[in-house]
This record gives C-alpha cells, sequence and structure tokens, in this order.
C-alpha cells in the first residue's frame, strides 16, 4: 500500500491538547487514589491499578509531546504559550506517574510487615497528593490561582510528614524496633517528590495567567507564597 493511499491522521487541535492534559491530571489523580487504597487495605487490585495509569500517562506524554510541535508555530502567542505549559505538565505528571508506580511495587514487599503509624503517614500523603492533582486540574483549566496557592501549601504539609517519617526511622528518638524502614524511607520520599513535582505544575500555571513566577517574587521579598500572590491579586484588580 502507498503512503498515499494511508488513512491520514487527522491534525491535533489546540482544543485537543488541552483536553489531553487535563486527562493526565486525572490519570494521575486516579493513580495516588490507589496507591492510598493499596496501602491502607494491603489489597493488590489497587496497586496493580497504578501500573495502568502510569502507562496512560506514558502515552499521553508521546501524543501531547508530537501534537504541541505540529501546533506551536500554528496558532497565536497565547495559545502557544499555553501549549508550552501543557507540554510542561505532561512531562510533570508522567514524572508522578513514574515515582506512584515505584511506590506501589515497593508496597507489595511490604504490605502486612509495617507498623500502622507508617500506614497512616504514607496514606495521608497519598490522599493529599491526590487532593493536590484535583486542584491541578481546576488550577489549569479554570486558570485558578487559588487552587494553585493550595497546591502549594499542601505540598509543604508533605514535607513535614516526610521529615517526620525520616526521624522516626533513621533517628528513632524512642528507640523502638522499626520495620522494613528501607523499603519505607524510599516510598515515602517517591511520595514527597510526586508533591514537588504537583508544586512545578502549580508554578506554571501561576506563570501561564500572571506572567511572573513565584520564585522571581519570592526573591522580592520576605513574605509567603500566600501573602506574595494575594499582593499580586490586588494589584491586578487595581489595574482593572
Amino acid at each position: 500500500m502507498s503512503s498515499a493511499s494511508r488513512t491520514q491522521q487527522p491534525e491535533p487541535s489546540f482544543a485537543e491538547m488541552r483536553r489531553l492534559t487535563l486527562r493526565g491530571c486525572e490519570a494521575a489523580r486516579l493513580s495516588a487514589a490507589a496507591v492510598a487504597e493499596g496501602i491502607a487495605s494491603g489489597a493488590d487490585e489497587p496497586l496493580n491499578r497504578v501500573r495502568e495509569f502510569e502507562e496512560e500517562l506514558d502515552a499521553l506524554d508521546r501524543q501531547l509531546n508530537e501534537g504541541v510541535t505540529q501546533l506551536i508555530s500554528k496558532v497565536p502567542e497565547a495559545d502557544a504559550r499555553e501549549l508550552l505549559s501543557c507540554l510542561k505538565m505532561i512531562i510533570e505528571l508522567e514524572r508522578v506517574g513514574d515515582l506512584l508506580l515505584n511506590f506501589a511495587n515497593r508496597a507489595r514487599t511490604v504490605v502486612g510487615r509495617i507498623d500502622q503509624q507508617d500506614v497512616n503517614d504514607m496514606k495521608q500523603m497519598a490522599s493529599m497528593l491526590e487532593h493536590m492533582l484535583a486542584d491541578a486540574v481546576i488550577a489549569f483549566r479554570d486558570r485558578d490561582l487559588k487552587r494553585a496557592i493550595a497546591i502549594l501549601r499542601a505540598d509543604a504539609e508533605m514535607d513535614r510528614i516526610r521529615n517526620l517519617m525520616f526521624v522516626r526511622h533513621i533517628d528513632n528518638p524512642e528507640n523502638r524496633p522499626r520495620h522494613e524502614s528501607f523499603h519505607l524511607l524510599f516510598m515515602t520520599q517517591n511520595l514527597e517528590r510526586a508533591g514537588d513535582h504537583t508544586k512545578n505544575m502549580a508554578e506554571e500555571v501561576c506563570h501561564l495567567v500572571t506572567g511572573r513566577s513565584v520564585r522571581h517574587l519570592m526573591r522580592q521579598s520576605d513574605k509567603s507564597i500566600e501573602e506574595m500572590w494575594v499582593d499580586h491579586l490586588r494589584r491586578q484588580s487595581k489595574r482593572h
């Protein structure tokens, strides 16, 4: 069959790239929910779903890379900027998928042999990640800076829980027997790093909406992230 007779693939659209990005956020959220369910219940079935979501995120990454490459030079500047944001976000989401799959693979080896306190902390981190990714959908779809700021705040709490688990298993101030510390610390680090990638997505939304990065504003002020963005929004409202 000649190349001319082959069925041509339809050219990707700007709306389709946006839809695929939002689907990536949802797939990552469902993966985090499966991790939370799996570590809490000790069941294999939720952890098995994590691989399916990771494979979907890989496929979305390929689709967006190809689509954005074809579209970027054919759309207005504002749309091109959003396409670049789509590309940045799917890269972060694909890494979230990898980290959650790593977590799930390790979880199968330690389920049933870890302390309830560790189970509770990891479930809390996975549930927080699920909510962060849900906020990422709304923040990107609706240009909602409040949702983006909520992600930044939640990431700080993820760091706090990670640090507590490291102290518990490495310093062990209570001098209690600890179980599966090697795997647990890697698993906790996977969740914390997934939170970091989700935070990067929130920062990308902030930049897409305002043209200013959180890091740039932080270099100019000692205020918290929330205070800086409230000030920025007030300045924006006065101009309009």
